[in-house]
């Protein structure tokens, strides 16, 4: 199957969970953003975390965003996903190069540097929810499970990893997301947590073939796992021509005036998927009146 994620729950509903493989939609963003290993595996492991907390959203039309600025060379990452799991996102600086850690895998946490990480719930209230909590490790995962606990207050384990190619293309993308209710048994805890600590990376169970169910198999295996639901996921992006047009007209009449003067048409890419919309002389002076009212 493509890449989709699972909802889960185990422990006589102590246990709620997610697991997803996203091979596909990573591979579809390192391509429209022609990103370096580094940065296709920090992008894909925020790509994988945002469609899975897109679902916890109460609507298909909310959205969340996820949003990391550092002071590594990466500068800093955007995520965006709404709650059926279609997500989209973009690097500051996609061609960072960096070599292997101390680990000998690619330098994610090098690459954000020290930090914060930003989440953003909108869902069609007055105002959306922010989250806001220092970047711990850098790596992504470590940083949302600290992020669950501080701002969320829900005890919580995210796994995380994207696995490259020699050709730099993407081999296993995919993640989890494990979280106890306020009633857990303590007994419960301790044999989670134990079970988790002593698990291997989240690339190493795809690459020997686990699927997303097989993910909670493994996690939630002795604790009476039920799958509630599955739900496909993709690198998504919904701009338009006529979206850009309207980021055009903010940019005010003065910028345009500029533009129009230099006499060439001009072409606006898309940060979040990197299609590129060109418009004409005679395109930005129609914008232009619009700008006027």
């Amino acid at each position: 199957m493509s890449d989709h994620i699972v909802r889960a729950t185990a422990g006589n509903g102590q246990i709620r969970a997610f697991a997803a493989c996203t091979k596909e939609l990573v591979e579809q963003a390192r391509i429209a953003h022609n990103t370096s290993p580094v940065i296709t595996a920090a992008l894909g492991r925020l790509l994988t975390a945002g469609a899975m907390m897109g679902l916890t959203l109460k609507s298909e039309e909310d959205l969340l965003t996820l949003q990391i600025r550092g002071s590594g060379p990466a500068k800093g990452l955007t995520v965006t996903a709404d709650g059926a799991a279609n997500v989209k996102g973009y690097a500051l600086v996609p061609d960072v190069i960096l070599p292997p850690n101390a680990a000998g895998k690619l330098d994610v946490s090098g690459a954000l540097g020290i930090g914060i990480l930003n989440v953003i719930k909108d869902m069609g209230l007055k105002d959306p929810y922010v989250g806001q909590v220092e970047l711990k490790t850098g790596e992504i995962a470590e940083d949302l499970t600290y992020y669950f606990a501080v701002s969320e207050q829900v005890p919580s384990a995210v796994g995380l990893g994207v696995l490259m190619n020699r050709d730099n293309t993407v081999r296993q993308a995919g993640g989890f997301i494990v979280q106890l209710m306020p009633y857990a048994d303590e007994h419960l805890i301790d044999a989670l947590e134990e079970k988790i600590s002593g698990m291997p990376s989240v690339t190493t169970l795809l690459d020997e073939g686990r699927t997303p169910e097989g993910l909670i198999e493994y996690l939630l295996g002795d604790f009476e796992p039920e799958i509630l639901q599955t739900y496909p996921t993709q690198f998504f992006c919904n701009c338009d021509k006529m979206r850009v047009e309207k980021a055009l007209i903010a940019v005010g009449a003065k910028e345009l005036d500029g533009m129009i003067a230099a006499g060439e048409p001009i072409e606006v890419k898309c940060h979040f998927c990197g299609k590129a919309y060109t418009f004409s002389i005679d395109e930005l002076r129609e914008i232009r009146t619009k700008a006027k009212k």
